[in-house]
């Protein structure tokens, strides 16, 4: 099976934790925390940085890894490394996805997460992240 090496930023800011849309794809309309593809000569820290910065315009700084996802979807494994970051700089423009929010961890619940994210949910619903 494929293995598709992915990572995701679990942005926190005042209490709340930034979840996003996707805009396009297989899994459009899915919530999940935003983040892409690993290239070739980057480290996850490197690729996390990069992607948020293409994806919503903002620079954000590595706190911590959170986890590594380990999920089966049918067609490929998803590995995904999953940081806690926050924002440095700028202000969030959405470029890739149809909407965003940021929810307590009280709400994290309130929309349809998609599986490999929904591991991540429990954890940070159950304060193994510091938010």
């Amino acid at each position: 099976m494929k293995v598709v090496k992915v990572v995701a930023a679990i942005i926190i800011k005042d209490g709340k934790i930034f979840a996003t849309q996707r805009g396009y794809g297989e899994f459009k309309d899915g919530w999940e925390f935003p983040g892409g593809k690993i290239e070739e000569g980057e480290t996850p820290q490197e690729a996390i940085i990069r992607e948020i910065k293409e994806e919503l315009e903002i620079d954000i700084e590595v706190d911590e890894l959170l986890d590594i996802v380990e999920y089966d979807y049918p067609n490929f494994h998803l590995s995904m490394d999953c940081f806690i970051c926050h924002i440095k700089a700028g202000e969030i423009v959405l470029k890739e996805h149809e909407a965003a929010k940021w929810l307590t961890k009280n709400e994290l619940d309130t929309v349809d997460w998609l599986p490999a994210d929904k591991g991540l949910i429990e954890k940070l619903s159950n304060g193994e992240a510091k938010i």
